[in-house]
């Protein structure tokens, strides 16, 4: 399966923004999807994330309350939803496929990988 990361951009914090991640060329239903991201000189870590079957949802401590991941299985996508952001938040963010069907918290679980998408957060 391929993923594709889009949404990222410069934004001032506060704002909101919404990350997508398309999927292509797999059954995309058959995975559970994370976002992961990694902010300049730091490791990447994991941020949210959404299983296959029940749709259960996982976040950071960090992002907890402020954000929403969601899929939409008619359209292969998953999104992320980012509110109040702080420059803290400024990073790459990946999204990722694990094939088990259960949300990914670390790397090694990951199958798949997309490109990522910078999101820069000003003050």
């Amino acid at each position: 399966v391929q993923l594709q990361a889009s949404g990222g951009g410069l934004v001032q914090a506060g704002d909101s923004l919404r990350l997508d991640c398309a999927a292509s060329g797999g059954t995309f239903s058959s995975y559970a999807v994370g976002w992961f991201r990694q902010a300049p000189g730091k490791e990447r870590e994991f941020v949210a994330g959404i299983s296959r079957k029940y749709m259960l949802r996982q976040y950071a401590d960090s992002v907890r309350g402020r954000s929403t991941i969601s899929r939409d299985f008619a359209r292969n996508t998953v999104y992320l939803q980012m509110s109040a952001l702080k420059p803290e938040d400024t990073a790459v963010y990946y999204c990722a496929a694990e094939d088990g069907g259960v949300v990914p918290r670390v790397e090694k679980e990951i199958d798949y990988w997309g490109q990522g998408t910078l999101v820069t957060v000003s003050s």
